[in-house]
């Protein structure tokens, strides 16, 4: 029998609204004890904890309990995009992300459809290796919904517009 799978996104971040961020080590905005302390509840005591190794994540899943880090649930690798404000992208290869959002690689960057892949096998590894306790997944929005689509069996337009917000916590059928 299989335990539960909980999905976390991390805090809110100290980034200015615009910027696009994803491997980059931001800091947060919010203290994590206070979300730790409501969390904690909803978690049974001997939750397998897996966080990307990103400080927005790894903080928070540390506050929760003993915590192991996989890089493979980092956020998607903008490459040359990174922290800089949207409006300074050049407006015809964000129109070719939104056309071709899985495929289309920025300069020196990943696809999401690799992201997914990297995700989505983390996913799995960790599953297995919960051996029927629960676990718990503390990663980013980009992960997170290649994860709920990997167990949920569904097709990327559907989890593409799954909502994570911040510091939520999701329980999953796995």
């Amino acid at each position: 029998m299989s335990g539960p799978v909980f999905l976390l996104r991390h805090p809110a971040v100290a980034v200015a609204p615009g910027t696009c961020y994803g491997h980059s080590d931001v800091a947060l905005a919010e203290e994590v004890a206070p979300i730790a302390a409501r969390l904690r509840p909803a978690l049974p005591a001997d939750v397998l904890i897996v966080s990307s190794p990103l400080s927005r994540c790894l903080l928070l899943a540390q506050a929760l309990g003993p915590v192991e880090t996989d890089p493979r649930l980092m956020e998607i690798n903008f490459g040359d995009w990174e922290l800089q404000a949207y409006e300074h992208i050049e407006r015809s290869l964000i129109d070719t992300w939104a056309a071709n959002p899985l495929h289309f690689r920025p300069p020196k960057g990943e696809t999401a459809a690799e992201m997914t892949t990297r995700a989505q096998a983390a996913a799995q590894h960790w599953h297995q290796r919960a051996g029927g306790r629960a676990l718990l997944i503390v990663s980013h929005g980009g992960p997170l919904r290649a994860i709920l689509g990997h167990f949920r069996q569904k097709a990327p337009e559907e989890w593409l517009a799954q909502h994570f917000a911040y510091a939520e916590l999701h329980e999953i059928a796995a």
